[in-house]
């Protein structure tokens, strides 16, 4: 049953990042030129928020420069309020993407960690301003990982958006490589979970954060949210993404997740022709908020696996699909058909 109409305002926190790419599946050495779109984790959940209907902020540095210009003209025509990001003297951060087919895996390569967004000052952000009339935060593990004043920038956030009672959504993805100024990134991302209402992750994430052993089955998943939740009391729920990956063309995802007191699961999607697979947890992330808005637990779950697996069929880094779309997949309609 779909909760009542209320208004809403979504506050993501992160770095939006260009991704170049060779086209057709090629690799790097075959390529004279490349395509590139604007993405970022928190990024990619505020476009696919927005393309649902749903008013989003982006909270970000991008460089001054036409580059970080070119940055903002494609989160305003995503739909995204950047009337909080600032310019600054850095280059915007890149990502350079081979995308695989079939057997062979893609390949990425980073250059973020000198970046713009890297080099963010908390006294740059007005948080008091920003939350006023904020309803959710979303981050994600990324951030905080970028550089000593990201995570101070996105701590003085969370501290914030807590004591104001608004909905705190954590992804807390952990990327070994990407802790380099000398923070214990588990410690790190314990701590910022304490803030958080929501934890979207599973065994593996909870594992690293916990330095737990719990294993990958339903019991060991229900288990594994019951001591993060006992840890961190200030979470209320686990909300987990399940892949299956037969190749880099051939995926499979489904839902599960401990609501406090319940067990609950979606049925499996599977996608047999992967357009591209960038952003599909994020497009997750989204479709979990946004369910979460409007609908029951149940329900927001299934919404969420239905944008996953949605995501795989749209190129570049965002889910660009309307509510309608997802809702389709929700009622089994996969077979793709022409609509006139």
């Amino acid at each position: 049953m779909k909760k009542a109409e209320k208004h809403t305002k979504i506050v993501t926190f992160g770095e939006v990042i260009m991704r170049l790419s060779p086209a057709g599946s090629r690799k790097l050495t075959q390529a004279n030129t490349m395509e590139f779109y604007f993405g970022g984790t928190e990024m990619n959940v505020a476009a696919s928020l927005s393309a649902f209907g749903e008013k989003t902020q982006q909270i970000t540095n991008v460089s001054n420069d036409l580059v970080g210009d070119a940055a903002l003209a494609s989160m305003r025509k995503m739909g995204i309020d950047v009337s909080a990001v600032n310019k600054v003297d850095h280059p915007l951060g890149l990502y350079f993407l081979e995308v695989g087919a079939g057997l062979r895996a893609s390949k990425i390569a980073y250059n973020r960690l000198h970046g713009s967004f890297a080099n963010i000052e908390p006294e740059q952000v007005d948080w008091e301003a920003i939350l006023e009339d904020t309803t959710y935060v979303h981050w994600t593990g990324i951030s905080p990982a970028i550089s000593e004043n990201a995570y101070k920038t996105l701590k003085n956030g969370l501290k914030m958006a807590k004591n104001k009672g608004i909905m705190i959504t954590a992804d807390p993805a952990y990327r070994s490589n990407l802790w380099q100024y000398g923070k214990d990134g588990h410690e790190v991302l314990r701590e910022l979970v304490g803030f958080s209402s929501i934890f979207i992750g599973g065994v593996n994430e909870i594992n690293e954060i916990l330095k737990t052993d719990f294993d990958f089955s339903k019991e060991g998943f229900i288990e594994a949210s019951k001591k993060l939740i006992q840890e961190c009391p200030s979470i209320k729920k686990v909300f987990d993404k399940v892949r299956t990956g037969l190749s880099a063309s051939w995926q499979k995802v489904y839902g599960r997740a401990w609501t406090g007191d319940s067990y609950l699961e979606t049925s499996e999607l599977e996608i047999t022709d992967v357009v591209d697979r960038i952003g599909t947890g994020d497009a997750y992330a989204a479709g979990l908020i946004y369910g979460l808005i409007h609908y029951d637990d149940q329900k927001a779950l299934e919404f969420a696996n239905a944008a996953c697996a949605l995501k795989h069929t749209i190129l570049g880094d965002a889910n660009l699909s309307s509510v309608e779309e997802v809702l389709e997949i929700m009622q089994g309609n996969t077979g793709g058909r022409i609509k006139r």
